[in-house]
C-alpha cells in the first residue's frame, strides 16, 4: 500500500531557515497538505518486513511531500531541526532519581527536587541534589556543591577545547548516584548557504555524527567524563526512572535539495524528487557514537528497530534512546527504538512513556499571516505510547490521535489505565477568533487506544494557556481577554464534565496543586480588554468543584516570571509553605530591569512576601533562575553561583561565585 502523506510539525526557527535566501512570486505559499485526514482515535504502528520495504516507502512518502523549496524546515541540510528541552510535584520522584547512595556518608536532610509532572520520574534540568550534593550546569561547567558545609567541591569544564563553546551553553542533566547525565542540546543548525547546489543527495557519514551529546560524568573525587553518546538529530526530552534515563531524539533525512534560478517550481520539485531517488538508506537512519574507556564505537539505527503508523511523511524520525545510568560500562549503544514520525511533547508516568505531535508549528506562520483558520488535517495530535515499566528500551504499545493541538506535557495525564488529552483546536488567533478546547478520555485496550469519553466546548474563543490533571479531577485554564479556571470531573471516565467555571482578569501559565482543596497558579494579570500587567500568583480553592474561588492574589505589576513557561522553576517546599520562583521586574521610571527570586509565604489567608533575594554579579550571568531547598536552607541558581539563604529568617548564609 502507498503510504498516504501525513506532515511533519516544524518549528518558526526551522521554517525561516528553510525559506531563508529563496525568491518565489509567492514568498509564502500555502503549505502542502495531506491527502487524506486522520480520524480522531487509535491508528496501528507497523514494523517494516524489509529494510528494501523500508527505503522504498520513506521514498515514496517523501517524494509526496517535497516542494519546491524542499521539506518546508525538516530536511536535515535543508533548514534547522527544532530543539525542545524540555514538569510538578514538590519533590517529583527526586530520591527515586538520586538513586544509589552518594560518596558523602551521614544523614539526609529534607530536601527539594526538580519540579516534575509524575512523582518518581525525574526531568532534565540545570540543577539536581540527592540533600548531600548539589550539582549544576552552567556555561559549559559542571559545578558540584557539597550542601552541608557550603563549598565547591569539584568543576569540571565541559566545553574545553569545543569547536563551538557557544553549543554547550543549553544543558540539563539527571542525577544517579555518584554519576550525572548531562544532556548537550545542540543539534543541527544549518543556515541556507550552508545547502549544498548540487543535484547529488550526499548524506553525512558516521565520521561526522553531529547532533545532541550524553555525557556520563563521574561526581565522586574530581568530576570526569567516563563516557560520550552522540546522535544525529535534536533533542525533544528526557525522562528517568531509578537508574533508567530514557532520551527522545528526533532527526530528519540527510538530504541536500538544490535552488536553481529560471528554473519553474514544477522543475524544482522534479530535481527534489530525484535526489530523493538516488538517496540510500542511510539517508534516513540516524548515526550515533560513544566513546567509552578511550575507544569510539560508531554505528547507525537499524531498520528493523523502526516502526511506521499507516500514514507517514518519511520526513522525520523519532528514536527512543535508553540508558542505564548505573551500567559499569558507561552508555552503551543507547538500545535504540524508533518511530517514523515527528515528536515534540513527552510525557511519562513512570510505566508508559507517551511521544507526542501535532502540526501547528508549520502551518502556524501561514495561518497567521492571512487570518486563516487550520484545516482539520492541520490539528491532528499523533500519541504514541510505549511501556517503559522495565529496564531496556521501551516497547510499543499502541498509537491514537486526536483533534487539537497541546500546550505542552501538562496536557497529558495517565490516571487508573485511562490517558487524558486536553487539546485547543480552531483559529485563536485575528480579531474573531473560531476555536474551542476538549478533553478526551482514551483507554489502552486489545492494543489500542480507544476514546471513552469527552468533554467539548471549553473557552471559546480562546485557547487553552494551562492544563493539571491531578487524580480524577482537570484544571483548564483559557484566556483572550479574561481567565475562566474550568473544574472537570473525570470519575466517570465515560461521561466527563466540567464542574465548574471561574472567570477573573488574566490567566495562569503553570498550576499546582498544594493540598486537598487548593491550588496555586501563576501567570498574568490583565485588564478586561486581555492587556497583561504583571505576575501574578493565585490561591485557589477547588474543594468544591461546582463553585471554585480565588481565595488570594499576589500581583508585581511590570513584571513576568520563567516559572510561567517552565515549570521546573516553581518551588513549593510544603514544609515550610515556601513558594519561590524567578521574577524579573521593569521600573518605567527608571528604564531598568531587576533579576530576584520572589519568596512567599503561603498560609490559609493568601500570601505573604517575604524576600525578594538577588545575587551578585552582571545583569546577563545575575538571573535567578531555579530555587531548591536542603534542609532549613534555600538555595537559589544562577549562571553568577549559588546563594544559601536561611528558610525562616531570609538571612545569607552563603555565596558561592562561579569564575568569569
Amino acid at each position: 500500500m502507498r503510504p498516504r502523506l501525513v506532515l511533519s510539525a516544524a518549528a518558526p526557527l526551522a521554517l525561516l531557515a528553510a525559506f531563508a535566501g529563496c525568491t518565489s512570486s509567492d514568498p509564502d505559499p500555502e503549505p502542502p497538505r495531506r491527502d487524506q485526514v486522520l480520524p480522531a482515535g487509535a491508528f496501528k504502528l507497523v514494523a517494516f518486513d524489509t529494510c528494501a520495504e523500508a527505503l522504498k516507502d520513506m521514498k515514496s512518502a517523501a517524494k509526496e511531500y517535497v516542494g519546491p523549496w524542499g521539506f518546508g524546515g525538516m530536511g536535515g541540510r535543508d533548514g534547522a531541526i527544532p530543539l525542545q528541552g524540555a514538569a510538578d510535584a514538590a519533590r517529583a520522584g527526586a530520591e527515586s532519581a538520586a538513586g544509589a547512595t552518594s560518596a558523602n556518608k551521614g544523614a539526609v536532610p529534607d530536601y527539594s527536587g526538580t519540579n516534575t509532572h509524575e512523582a518518581g520520574v525525574d526531568e532534565p534540568d540545570i540543577v539536581k541534589t540527592d540533600g548531600q550534593r548539589i550539582v549544576t550546569v552552567s556555561r559549559g561547567v559542571l559545578h558540584v556543591v557539597d550542601a552541608a558545609s557550603r563549598k565547591v567541591t569539584g568543576e569540571l569544564d565541559l566545553a574545553s577545547g569545543a569547536d563551538d563553546p557557544k553549543r554547550w551553553a543549553t544543558m540539563s542533566l539527571l542525577l544517579h548516584g555518584d554519576r550525572a547525565l548531562v544532556l548537550v542540546h545542540e543539534g543541527w543548525s544549518y543556515a541556507a548557504s550552508d545547502v549544498a547546489r548540487s543535484d547529488v543527495a550526499k548524506p553525512v557519514g558516521p565520521a561526522e555524527t553531529t547532533g545532541p551529546e550524553m555525557l556520563l560524568v563521574e561526581l565522586g573525587g574530581e568530576p570526569r567524563v567516563m563516557s560520550r553518546y552522540t546522535i544525529e538529530g535534536g533533542l525533544v526530552d528526557a525522562r528517568q526512572t531509578g537508574s533508567t534515563a530514557r532520551v527522545v531524539v528526533r532527526s530528519a533525512p540527510r538530504l541536500s535539495f538544490p535552488y536553481r534560478e529560471g528554473t519553474s517550481e514544477a522543475q524544482r520539485i522534479a530535481t527534489n524528487r530525484g535526489i530523493i531517488d538516488r538517496a540510500d538508506e542511510a539517508a534516513w537512519l540516524p548515526d550515533y557514537s560513544v566513546t567509552s574507556g578511550g575507544k569510539t564505537t560508531r554505528g547507525r539505527v537499524e531498520c528493523g528497530r523502526m516502526s511506521r503508523p499507516e500514514t507517514y511523511s518519511g520526513t522525520s524520525m523519532v528514536t527512543v534512546l535508553s540508558f542505564d545510568l548505573g551500567a559499569s560500562d558507561g552508555l552503551g549503544n543507547g538500545d535504540p527504538v524508533g518511530v517514523v514520525a515527528d515528536g515534540d511533547t513527552v510525557y511519562s508516568n513512570g510505566s508508559n512513556l507517551y511521544v507526542a505531535n501535532d502540526q501547528r508549528w508549520r502551518v502556524m506562520p501561514w495561518l497567521e499571516s492571512r487570518n486563516a483558520a487550520p484545516k482539520p488535517e492541520d490539528e491532528i495530535t499523533e500519541i504514541y505510547q510505549f511501556d517503559a515499566s522495565k529496564p531496556g528500551k521501551p516497547r510499543y504499545v499502541t498509537s491514537a490521535s486526536v483533534r487539537g493541538w497541546l500546550i505542552n506535557q501538562y496536557a497529558l495525564s495517565e490516571w487508573d489505565g485511562h490517558l487524558r488529552v486536553a487539546t485547543t483546536s480552531g483559529r485563536t488567533w485575528g480579531e474573531n477568533p473560531k476555536s474551542t478546547s476538549t478533553v478526551y478520555v482514551l483507554k489502552a485496550t486489545g492494543g489500542e487506544l480507544k476514546e471513552t469519553g469527552r468533554v467539548a466546548g471549553l473557552g471559546k474563543g480562546e485557547r487553552i494557556y494551562a492544563v493539571r490533571f491531578a487524580g480524577t479531577t482537570g484544571y483548564v485554564v483559557t484566556f483572550r481577554q479574561t481567565d475562566p479556571l474550568y473544574t472537570v470531573d473525570l470519575t466517570d471516565p465515560a461521561k466527563p464534565r466540567v464542574a465548574g467555571e471561574l472567570k477573573i482578569t488574566g490567566y495562569s501559565a503553570y498550576l499546582h496543586p498544594t493540598e486537598p482543596g487548593r491550588v496555586i497558579g501563576i501567570g498574568q494579570e490583565a485588564s478586561t480588554e486581555g492587556r497583561v500587567q504583571g505576575t501574578q500568583v493565585s490561591l485557589f480553592d477547588v474543594s468544591n468543584l461546582d463553585q471554585p474561588a480565588r481565595l488570594s492574589q499576589h500581583h508585581v505589576a511590570d513584571s513576568s516570571s520563567e516559572a510561567e513557561y517552565d515549570p521546573h522553576a516553581f518551588l513549593y517546599w510544603a514544609k515550610d509553605r515556601l513558594l519561590v520562583v524567578p521574577l524579573m521586574s521593569y521600573d518605567k521610571n527608571k528604564g531598568t530591569s531587576r533579576m530576584s527570586a520572589l519568596v512567599l509565604r503561603v498560609d490559609a489567608s493568601g500570601f505573604t512576601e517575604l524576600s525578594r533575594l538577588t545575587h551578585r554579579g552582571a545583569p546577563d550571568t545575575g538571573m535567578i533562575r531555579r530555587s531548591l531547598v536542603v534542609g532549613d536552607t534555600l538555595w537559589t541558581v544562577s549562571d553568577a553561583g549559588l546563594m544559601a539563604t536561611g528558610t525562616s529568617t531570609m538571612d545569607t548564609r552563603a555565596w558561592l561565585k562561579w569564575d568569569a
